[in-house]
């Protein structure tokens, strides 16, 4: 071939060359190509975080997302590029959102309130509680408590993200990883990362109906809120009171799980 390194060469040929070479043209490629792919992944984080999160600041940390997922893919893994990055570039948003601590100390400790209260209650029921009955259970009114779902709706999200299991090879997994492919186990994953994995996926089975398809819509179709609301028949923050409450129910659920295998 001529100098250009890039000329006349699929996609695929590119990762195999870059992998090898690790030529910065090649890098500076997919930069460039997969540059959208970011601020579309920030463009989903920042909905329902708060006013002092900036959209730019979320793009800013998912671009080390991309540079980390460009330099760490495996293109004989048998898995696309764009569904590997996705998860690097969320990761490296939420990790910094971590770092800069963004969530007021009072809505975390409501956030494990709300959780609590619901692994405790479900537990008794065997069931999944009712608005009314979480509220009760709280000691507020159903108002109040679906203006707390809303109010916390951002620390939801953080906390979908967060490891859930890491294997012998450091091999890290989130709840949110596990929504986005419920059908699609990676055949190189150890067994038990296919049992957590299977546990998740029964864990959100169990959910609610209308909760249960608000996570596959937003995480596994990719509807922003308002294209669920409009699916579903309802305003978009009934949506993120959804979204938040599914969050919550799903960890309570896995809290319980985890302590029994892990």
């Amino acid at each position: 071939m001529g100098g250009n390194i890039l000329e006349g060469r699929t996609e695929e040929e590119l990762w195999q060359v870059y992998k090898k070479k690790r030529d910065p043209k090649v890098r500076d490629y997919f930069v460039r190509q997969y540059a959208p792919l970011v601020k579309y992944v920030a463009g989903k984080v920042a909905i329902g975080m708060p006013n002092n999160v900036e959209f730019d600041d979320l793009v800013g940390f998912g671009v080390f997302g991309l540079f980390d997922a460009i330099e760490k893919f495996d293109p004989d893994k048998h898995v696309k590029f764009k569904t590997y990055a996705v998860t690097r570039i969320r990761g490296a948003i939420f990790d910094e959102l971590r770092t800069i601590d963004w969530v007021p100390r009072s809505v975390r400790q409501k956030t494990r309130e709300v959780e609590d209260t619901i692994r405790k209650l479900e537990a008794s029921l065997g069931r999944a509680a009712a608005d009314d009955e979480i509220a009760q259970a709280m000691k507020i009114d159903l108002k109040d408590f679906h203006n707390l779902m809303l109010k916390i709706s951002g620390t939801s999200v953080l906390s979908l993200n967060e490891v859930w299991y890491t294997g012998e090879d450091n091999d890290k997994m989130s709840i949110v990883e596990s929504i986005e492919s419920p059908s699609s186990l990676n055949p190189d994953h150890i067994v038990e990362k296919e049992e957590v994995k299977r546990l998740i996926i029964e864990a959100i089975s169990e959910l609610p109906e209308k909760e249960k398809k608000v996570l596959v819509l937003y995480y596994y179709e990719d509807l922003t809120l308002k294209e669920i609301g409009e699916v579903l028949e309802v305003t978009e923050s009934r949506i993120s009171q959804l979204h938040t409450k599914a969050i919550l129910r799903l960890r309570a659920k896995l809290s319980n799980i985890k302590k029994g295998i892990l």
